[in-house]
Order: structure tokens, then C-alpha cells, then sequence
């Protein structure tokens, strides 16, 4: 399983969100490139980032993001309000190792399919969840198509994976049920990628055990410091524990 050390963006700043504020940030006083080198250092195979201000329609970050993306020394993943094909090349040209699609994936599917077809295993498509239901345009609008619907449109389409958010679980803070992002991977066979319930080390190990699950993201937990990224990356890596036969 693959863990992607995850950075959020904001005003050239890193930061975490509550209940997915842009307003209210948490802010990390840690240098954003030296940081991603320190990703690296501690053995990641990837990162993945998101400009905060991308998702609002804005691109005061762009030199930042493009410093880290060359300082990284490891692939980066990059995601933060991408809505035109032009963006997406633009920033696979700089560099970025994949980008993540989510509202631009709900509202033109085709050019999405287009693009990863284009640009196989360079692509992710986000899906946000909340109550049953799949959210666009950062968590604040509900769309009408179930995240069953939407996630099985992408059937044979080649992604470099799916990232699903049990939002539920992350507005609440808490260890979370996993049930909804389980039984979304039940349904596809695109690699799928968890995000926001790893709060310790145990959630990894957790995670291990539920088929389908290609990776998670972790970002809150590693800057506040509750999760060891060597050690998370040691139990990610370790080889599944051997089951004993049936007699």
C-alpha cells in the first residue's frame, strides 16, 4: 500500500481545513519545500499536494507549487481546482506526476476520459462523499449522481486511481467507519486511495487489510505530528501477515 504525505496550500502557507473551511485554517508554521523533502528523506515513494487557492479559482501559489513539485525528489500528486484541459497539461509539462480531477470529472466526464486515455496512469479522479451523497466544488455542492454511478463511468478508463473521501468521518474527527470507502472499492477495479481516516499509525495497518485499498493520504496527523512517517511507510510496506490453513 502506498502512502501519499499530503500537503495543503493556502496563501503560500501550509494548512489544514475544518469541515473543509477555507476561511478557518489551520496553519502549520513549517517551510512547504523543505517539508517535501523531508517526505522523501523518510523513504515516501510519493506526495501528494493541493492548492487550496486553486480551488477557489486562483493561482497565487503557482511558483510555490512548482518549487516544491522540483524539490520534492520523489513524484508528486497534484491536485487543487483544475477545470480545462490547457491546466492540466500545463502542469504535467512542469512536472507533476499526476493530476486530480474532481469537479471537472463530474461536470465533463468525457474530456476526463479523453485526457486519461491521453495521459494513462497520470490521472485521478476524486470522489468526495457526504451523507450517501457526492459533493463537488470543495465539499459545497451535492451532486445528483451516486457515487456508485459516478465512480463505475470510469470502468476501464486508465486511471492512475480513485480517491475517495468519507466526509462524514472527517468532519466528525474522528477514527471513522471505514464502510463507505470500503464498499465504493468493493465496486470498481480502479486502484482506489483513501483519504481522511488515518489519525494513527493503527488506521494504516487497518487500511492493509481492506481489499482494494491502493493507498491512503495523510497530511493533519504527520505536521501535528501523531503519526511517524518512517514507521506508518515500515507497516505499509510489510508484507501481509502469513493466515494459517484450513484442516
Amino acid at each position: 500500500m502506498i502512502l501519499y504525505p499530503t500537503l495543503e496550500i493556502l496563501n503560500g502557507k501550509c494548512v489544514s481545513l475544518t469541515r473543509g473551511r477555507l476561511d478557518e485554517p489551520v496553519i502549520w508554521h513549517v517551510d512547504p519545500v523543505e517539508t517535501a523533502r523531508g517526505f522523501a528523506a523518510a523513504g515516501a515513494d510519493w506526495m501528494h499536494l493541493t492548492d487550496m487557492d486553486g480551488l477557489r479559482g486562483e493561482d497565487g501559489n503557482d511558483e510555490l507549487i512548482a518549487e516544491i513539485i522540483r524539490a520534492a525528489g520523489i513524484p508528486v500528486q497534484l491536485g487543487g481546482g483544475f477545470r480545462s484541459r490547457d491546466a492540466i497539461s500545463r502542469w504535467i509539462d512542469k512536472g507533476a506526476g499526476r493530476i486530480v480531477l474532481g469537479t471537472m470529472a463530474v461536470r465533463d466526464p468525457d474530456t476526463v476520459k479523453e485526457i486519461a486515455k491521453y495521459n494513462p496512469d497520470q490521472i485521478v479522479v476524486a470522489v468526495d462523499i457526504f451523507q450517501g451523497k457526492l459533493m463537488t466544488d470543495g465539499w459545497r455542492s451535492q451532486s445528483a449522481i451516486s457515487p456508485e454511478d459516478f465512480v463505475s463511468a470510469f470502468d476501464g478508463v486508465p486511471l492512475a486511481g480513485i480517491i475517495v473521501t468519507d466526509i462524514d468521518a472527517d468532519i466528525e474527527d474522528s477514527d471513522g467507519s471505514l464502510g463507505v470507502i470500503s464498499g465504493l472499492a468493493a465496486t470498481t477495479r480502479q486502484q482506489v486511495i483513501a483519504r481522511g481516516t488515518v489519525r494513527s499509525v493503527d488506521d494504516v495497518a487497518r487500511l492493509k487489510y481492506i481489499p482494494n485499498i491502493a493507498g491512503t493520504l495523510i497530511g493533519r496527523a504527520l505536521l501535528s505530528k501523531d503519526v511517524d512517517l518512517g514507521a506508518a511507510l515500515e507497516i505499509a510496506r510489510a508484507a501481509p501477515e502469513p493466515t494459517a490453513p484450513f484442516e
